[in-house]
Formats: structure tokens, C-alpha cells, sequence
């Protein structure tokens, strides 16, 4: 067989021999399905991609995957992808982890990951509920939220993943659901085309312990009303009947409707490549049903990746100093021996 004309290889290519093991009906169904199709459509090679994830439904990713992959310790999956992607820079190395697993046992982790800038693709199912432990509520479950650990309501203010993300400077984020299969498989392609640290929220719906949580953003009758979708280079038009738009208040967004002297050009325009994260961030903070919430690529910028400045930089300081030598290292300084 020649390496030069390799077989195009299928979604059936990226799927591997083990059984899966999610609920029936659950939401990460869809969202493995795309991802393997998106790579089946890109020609990723599988021995150049890993997944690593950490615990929680989410993290049974990687034994799904024909490629590569980790399945680490709670929370620690930026970490550990982050070792793998320094070491072999030339990998593509996706991140799988869930609204528990990376906003709250491993929130530390994700932060000073995503503020590096490294070339990670980290995909957060957000389905606001720990599943696999059976129904307490998480980082970003809603304040009033009653669960098996929180039987009067939870008094908590939930966290709006994408908000921290760009919080750290995130290049690349993103938002879509679980069902909205080509806007999921948009998001992943242009996640992969990325260079630093892609995030993406995904929602996600945990049909056992927290079914219906998006029906909002999901359900035919209301998601044209109660989501925007985000397109670069053009105004915020929403509704099932495209009569509705964002527009800016001094600095506050408000919804207006088009007609009687407020057309597209009052609106505002949608700049996922501004350098200045305010829009995306103003963005990140409008919920429902306030507002329609935004789905779909929010910024990508082009920034220095960490992997990138960190080979420049070991490659100026060995030329300044000589290739470097662990054994003389180890013995500098006072040593002793412990018996």
C-alpha cells in the first residue's frame, strides 16, 4: 500500500470497538456522531489526534475514538493534554470534559490553559447537573436549582463558561447544542483550523437527571426566538419571522424590532475577529429569557500559541548557552543521600 495515496477514510474509520456506554437518549450521542464525521470529512490523520478527558460521561470519549487517547484523573485533562501537546507539538490534541469535571474539580486547570494560549481543542458538555454521579447540581447549574444535593433550590450563581473563557483571553470560542448538527459540525471544523485554544460549550441534555434544560434553545416552536445565531460581518437579526435585533443602548444591549424607522443598519454588527473582546464578551452575558442566546463562533483571533514561543524560546537560549546536561544539572548545588 503506498503512504503517498492513503484511503480516504469514514466516519465508520473513527469509531472504535467498544460499546457505548451512555444513557439512552443522552445528548452526547449527537455530539461524538458529529465529531467523528467531522473527522472523516477533514482526512484527520488518527495517528496524529488524541483525546483526553477527565471523569464524568463526558470523559468516555476517548474510548469511543479510532485515534489516541487519555482518560486521566478528575479535572486534570487540560493538564495532561497540555504535557501532550508541549511533547509533540506536530498532534492535534482535543480536550473532552463536562460542566463539573472542568468548571469545578478542574476549574484551576482550564483557566491557566486557556490563558496560555495553547493549541488544545476543549469541548465543555454542559448539561448543568452531575450525571454520572446521579443528579447534584454543578458549577453552571441555575440559582433556584433543586437536586438530590440542593432539595431547596440552589443559592449559587451559576458560571457562564464562555464568559471565564474570555475572561483568560480565550482566541477561539464558541457555542452550540447538542441537536444542532450542522452548526456542531461548523464549530468543530473551524475549532480545528484553530491555532491556540479553541473552546467550545456545548449544550447538552441529560435526559435522566436533568431533561429539558435547553428546550429553549432547542425546541423547533422556540429556538428562532430564544437564540442568535452569530454570523461575522453581519447584524444581530433574530426571530422566527427575522423581525427582532440587537441593538446597543449607550452600553447596554436591548432587543428592537425592525420596522417604523429602526432597519438593519441600527443594529449591531456581529466582529468575531475584533481584536477587543468586549462585544464577545457583552454577548457572552446575554441569557435567556432576557435575551436570545448566542450560538455559534463568538471570537477568533490569531495570538502566539504557548507550544509555539516555547520552542522559540528554548531554541534562542540554547544557542546563547549550549545544549544543556541533566547529569551536571542534577549535581549542582549541596546534594545529600537519604538512607
Amino acid at each position: 500500500m503506498s503512504t503517498l495515496n492513503p484511503p480516504k477514510l469514514t466516519v465508520k474509520d473513527f469509531k472504535s470497538d467498544q460499546e457505548v456506554r451512555w444513557c439512552p437518549g443522552c445528548g452526547d450521542y449527537s455530539i461524538l456522531l458529529q465529531m467523528q464525521k467531522v473527522m472523516a470529512d477533514l482526512a484527520t490523520e488518527r495517528h496524529r489526534t488524541v483525546f483526553v478527558a477527565g471523569i464524568g460521561c463526558s470523559s468516555r470519549f476517548p474510548y469511543y475514538m479510532e485515534t489516541y487517547g487519555f482518560h486521566g484523573i478528575h479535572g486534570r485533562a487540560p493538564a495532561i493534554a497540555t504535557g501532550v501537546k508541549c511533547a509533540n507539538p506536530e498532534l492535534d490534541v482535543w480536550v473532552m470534559t463536562g460542566d463539573g469535571d472542568g468548571l469545578s474539580i478542574g476549574g484551576n486547570h482550564l483557566i491557566h490553559t486557556i490563558r496560555r494560549n495553547i493549541g488544545l481543542k476543549i469541548v465543555l458538555f454542559n448539561n448543568r447537573i452531575y450525571g454520572l454521579t446521579k443528579g447534584q447540581y454543578s458549577p453552571t447549574s441555575e440559582r433556584g436549582k433543586k437536586t438530590r444535593s440542593t432539595p431547596w433550590g440552589t443559592i449559587e450563581n451559576p458560571i457562564r463558561p464562555i464568559t471565564v473563557a474570555l475572561g483568560c483571553e480565550v482566541t477561539f470560542v464558541a457555542r452550540c447544542a447538542d441537536v444542532d448538527i450542522k452548526l456542531l459540525q461548523d464549530v468543530f471544523r473551524k475549532a480545528a483550523a484553530h491555532k491556540g485554544t479553541a473552546f467550545i460549550e456545548v449544550y447538552q441534555d441529560c435526559n435522566v437527571y436533568n431533561h429539558g434544560a435547553f428546550d429553549y434553545a432547542t425546541d423547533r416552536q422556540t429556538k428562532l426566538d430564544a437564540t442568535l445565531i452569530l454570523e461575522h460581518g453581519k447584524p444581530m437579526i433574530f426571530g422566527k419571522d427575522r423581525n427582532k435585533g440587537i441593538r446597543l443602548n449607550g452600553m447596554t444591549p436591548e432587543i428592537v424590532e425592525l420596522g417604523s424607522g429602526i432597519t438593519a443598519d441600527d443594529l449591531l454588527i456581529h466582529d468575531e475577529k475584533a481584536t477587543e473582546p468586549t462585544l464577545a464578551f457583552m454577548l457572552s452575558r446575554m441569557t435567556h429569557p432576557e435575551f436570545p442566546e448566542p450560538v455559534g463562533v463568538f471570537r477568533a483571533v490569531e495570538e502566539p500559541t504557548y507550544e509555539g514561543q516555547m520552542e522559540d524560546q528554548i531554541a534562542a537560549v540554547t544557542k546563547k548557552l549550549g545544549a544543556g546536561n541533566l547529569d551536571k544539572l542534577f549535581n549542582a548545588g549541596d546534594t545529600w543521600d537519604v538512607d
